[in-house]
């Protein structure tokens, strides 16, 4: 596990694990057999449910907020899923995560950066729709005005609040609910 960490928050190659580690591949396989029986995951949401237990809240939310962030993709990444996101001027893959009130995570779906959010957040809402039956409200930034929220009532009542920028506002302020989010993103 120290070495699955490791790997994790320095971001080396396997090959790169020191010697006070075992073989790394041995911890390779190690990984891929819990990623495969989505041992992974359960940890995820055993870790999230004992917070929203321990913060006064019910094991299963019925709240989430959605958002994406475009991130330079690795070299790992082929170029079939990758692109360019105009607005952050990035080549690379968009992130697109719902959390719950706390900022913890709930679903995440990845693309290409040259994906639009409210294309993207169809995946995602039917991801999270899924795996949350609870779920009874989403809130989301501008990026997802026009059909996505009838779409995500009327097919997954799943209802959708837009929370849009002051108007005449310059420069950062903080937007109700959607700082969650981009807390989280930090």
């Amino acid at each position: 596990m120290d070495a699955i960490l490791f790997i994790v928050r320095g971001g080396i190659a396997w090959r790169q694990l020191p010697m006070e580690f075992p073989p790394a591949g041995t911890v390779y396989a190690i990984f891929t057999r819990w990623s495969h029986s989505g041992a992974w995951q359960r940890i995820v949401d055993a870790l999230r449910d004992r917070l929203r237990v321990r913060d006064g809240r019910a094991r299963c939310p019925t709240a989430a907020i959605i958002d994406s962030q475009t991130v330079p993709a690795a070299d790992t990444v082929p170029r079939s899923g990758r692109g360019w996101d105009g607005g952050k001027r990035t080549n690379g893959v968009k992130r697109h995560v719902a959390v719950d009130v706390n900022g913890l995570l709930l679903a995440v779906v990845v693309t290409a950066a040259s994906i639009q959010d409210r294309d993207a957040a169809h995946r995602l809402l039917t991801a999270l729709r899924g795996r949350f039956s609870t779920i009874r409200l989403v809130w989301a930034d501008g990026a997802y005005p026009g059909r996505l929220p009838v779409w995500a009532k009327d097919a997954l009542a799943l209802p959708m609040q837009i929370i849009k920028r002051i108007p005449g506002a310059t420069g950062f302020h903080v937007r109700p609910r959607v700082w969650v989010v981009e807390r989280s993103f930090a």
